[in-house]
């Protein structure tokens, strides 16, 4: 099962946050992905939200522990519009675009139902609609809502928030760190093999010079 709230584009159906052309995402495309199971009675229903951005194993393991608090989880997980994550992470974030981070999140085996363009705070209406039982967060700093508020506020009322470690110490920015690094030693060892070739094409350019110098003299 699967939640959607109207996706924004900009012109030429580039989302207006990433650049990225979006994907032509159909419902046939998600539940493909979506595992289509609906909560069952005895079910424990967890609810977490964020970008779930570049998923990796991080991302993996937190869910993992999430499913392991109940013997009947049912894992729903809210996915932020582009917009909303790159307001609170900045930079250039989110690097994968929504349509792209809704089918990763919903091919993990630890996922029951993705909602796609989530609110930033966890309200009531949203517990009662999906009858959430159990709200969880990573140890990941929680950025305040526009208006300067707690987002987790209702759920920390209602004593049903709960602080997750997935283990791992890998992060988004950690990931987007490496490549960057990654990429500036290619380039580096790029132009460090450019610039030795050149100079054996000039020394062979020049030897030719020299060569033709020499028959042109040995003429005269």
């Amino acid at each position: 099962m699967f939640v959607i709230i109207s996706i924004p584009q900009g012109p030429k159906g580039l989302s207006s946050w990433t650049g990225v052309s979006q994907l032509l995402q159909t419902s046939q495309k998600i539940i493909q992905f979506a595992s289509g199971k609906e909560p069952q009675p005895g079910d424990t229903i967890i609810y977490m939200a964020g970008a779930f951005d570049l998923f990796y194993i991080g991302h993996v393991d937190f869910l993992d522990a999430v499913s392991q608090l109940s013997e009947k989880p049912y894992v729903i997980v809210g996915l932020h519009f582009d917009q909303e994550v790159n307001r609170y992470k900045g930079k250039n974030y989110p690097i994968m675009n929504i349509h792209e981070r809704t089918l990763s999140v919903l091919a993990c085996q630890y996922v029951s139902e993705v909602v796609i363009g989530a609110p930033y705070a966890v309200t009531k209406d949203l517990l009662e609609h999906f009858k959430v039982d159990l709200v969880c967060h990573g140890k990941t700093e929680v950025f305040p809502d526009r208006d300067g508020s707690d987002p987790y506020a209702v759920p920390r009322k209602m004593g049903i928030l709960q602080t997750m470690d997935s283990g791992s110490s890998l992060t988004t920015d950690g990931i987007v760190q490496r490549i960057i690094k990654n990429r500036l030693l290619f380039e580096a060892r790029n132009q460090k093999k450019e610039a030795k070739e050149m100079a054996v094409i000039q020394a062979m350019n020049r030897r030719e010079e020299e060569k033709a110098k020499e028959r042109t003299q040995a003429v005269l």
